[in-house]
C-alpha cells in the first residue's frame, strides 16, 4: 500500500491515446458509440473528429493519482466535470496530468490537451 502524499505539487505525466486505445476500452466498457471509432460519424454530429470516451481520460486521471501514490487500489474516489472533449486523430493525442495535493489530502488533479483543460474540477481521494 502506498503512504498518504505529503501536501504539494506532484510531477506531472503525459499520456498518449490512440484509436485503439478507444477500440480497446469500448470493448472493455460495453460503450460502442461510434463517435469514438469512426471520423465520419463524429463528423457528422458536429464533433471535430473521433474523441476520446469521456470516463477513459476520467480513468488516466485516477491512473495517474495511482502511480503517484505508490500503487493499485489507492484511489478511494476520484470525480470530474467534462469540460471538452479530446480529440484524437489516426496519430493518437497527447494529454498532460497533473496535480496538487491539498492540506485536507485531497488531490486537485488537471487534464488538459495541446494546453486545453479537458476535465474541469477533477479531485481525488485516497484510501486512509
Amino acid at each position: 500500500m502506498g503512504a498518504a502524499l505529503p501536501a504539494g505539487e506532484l510531477a506531472a505525466r503525459t499520456f498518449t491515446i490512440t484509436r485503439d486505445d478507444l477500440v480497446a476500452y469500448a470493448r472493455a466498457s460495453g460503450d460502442h458509440n461510434p463517435i469514438h471509432q469512426d471520423e465520419d460519424v463524429a463528423r457528422s454530429v458536429g464533433l471535430p473528429g473521433v474523441i476520446a470516451h469521456g470516463m477513459y481520460t476520467l480513468a488516466l486521471a485516477a491512473r495517474y493519482v495511482e502511480e503517484q501514490a505508490g500503487g493499485r487500489g489507492e484511489v478511494a474516489s476520484i470525480g470530474a466535470k467534462f469540460t471538452k472533449p479530446v480529440v484524437v486523430p489516426a496519430e493518437g493525442v497527447e494529454v498532460s496530468v497533473s496535480g496538487v495535493v491539498k492540506d485536507d489530502g485531497t488531490i486537485a488533479v488537471t487534464v488538459t490537451c495541446d494546453g486545453v483543460s479537458v476535465l474541469g474540477r477533477c479531485q481525488a481521494t485516497l484510501r486512509a
